[in-house]
């Protein structure tokens, strides 16, 4: 068992005593999620959830998102209040992947028979972790696919423990398209007198990512190069694969390195330069500071493609979602394959 498995089955047991705690004490914390006749409530772990669950809900449901705008969600800890909230939801919908090993823990811990789970995970065939990326004189990964536009894939089970999969399925808008259609059946489910209202919805935004995904195709279709140049994480596994791309970065996917080695950073500026790339890409919410590093070694620009994993309070706060996301990719990744 590995450290960090220690650490979530240790964090797992000072959350559940302190819900003991509050329990026997006949404490009633005012933050606890609580039913509602009107409305269903939903917990999510993150953005990428809550903004499909946003979308398929519309305003018959209270939905509350646990790891808030602005935080580092592979550092995120589950409070006795988090847990409480899970347990009182009517549907509770999460990533799932090694950041979210602490979940299936508390849900074998607590009583769930009222509330109904789902697992973006389960919604989508899952992909291989990257471990190469960031490693001198990496691969060039190439994606050929022969997928017709618009075509889906079909989903497998995964049931292995011995391979590590991607965790940031939501990239590839086509499992996107997938995650709503998942969310929509449940919410019928659980509110069948609203279904018409949730499947009008769901269309609609299904309808929306249909059109960005078709930008996307149209862009990579007409590009100069196909490589897109990371000096910081690599959260896009789905989304190259989907479209054919390679790929280079300082990271691989969750990485927590703060460094790249030397090599690293030699093979990415001698690739640069020999391939002309135009410009460095980094991730929503970092530091940029491989990147700029990057680009100030050759001469190129930096621009951020957004992997939605999280954003900042401002831009929940003025209503940023999925397919705004997506748009402005769409404008980085012209740029970045002109």
């Amino acid at each position: 068992m590995n450290k960090k498995k220690i650490g979530i089955i240790a964090l797992i047991i000072v959350i559940l005593s302190s819900v003991t705690m509050v329990f026997a004490n006949g404490i009633k914390n005012k933050q606890v999620v609580e039913k509602n006749d009107d409305k269903l409530q939903i917990v999510v772990t993150s953005f990428p959830q809550y903004d499909f669950a946003r979308a398929v809900a519309g305003d018959n449901a209270d939905i509350e998102m646990l790891i808030k705008p602005g935080v580092e969600t592979h550092s995120y800890e589950p409070t006795p209040d988090d847990i409480q909230k899970i347990q009182n939801a009517d549907l509770f919908i999460y990533n799932g992947g090694e950041n979210d090993e602490w979940v299936d823990g508390i849900l074998d811990s607590i009583d769930m028979s009222k509330t109904q789970t789902l697992k973006l995970e389960d919604c989508v065939t899952l992909i291989e972790e990257d471990e190469t990326v960031g490693l001198e004189g990496v691969e060039t990964h190439s994606h050929d696919h022969d997928h017709e536009d618009g075509e889906e894939h079909e989903d497998h089970d995964h049931s292995t423990t011995d391979i590590e999969y991607d965790e940031h399925v939501w990239t590839s808008p086509l499992n996107a398209i997938k995650i709503v259609k998942n969310i929509n059946t449940v919410l019928n489910q659980l509110d069948e007198e609203n279904a018409g209202k949730f499947n009008e919805n769901a269309q609609q935004y299904i309808d929306e990512i249909k059109d960005i995904d078709s930008q996307i195709r149209d862009i990579v279709k007409n590009a100069k190069r196909k490589t897109l140049v990371f000096g910081d994480r690599f959260p896009f596994k789905y989304f190259v694969e989907e479209y054919g791309l390679d790929y280079k970065a300082a990271f691989p996917g969750c990485s927590d390195e703060m460094e790249p080695s030397a090599e690293t950073v030699s093979y990415l500026v001698n690739f640069i330069r020999k391939e002309n790339i135009p410009v460095v890409l980094y991730v929503e919410l970092s530091s940029q500071k491989v990147a700029d590093t990057l680009a100030n070694e050759t001469g190129t620009k930096t621009m951020c493609l957004n992997s939605a994993h999280n954003l900042t309070q401002q831009d929940f706060e003025s209503g940023v979602t999925y397919v705004s996301i997506m748009k402005e990719n769409i404008k980085t990744l012209k740029a970045a394959l002109q």
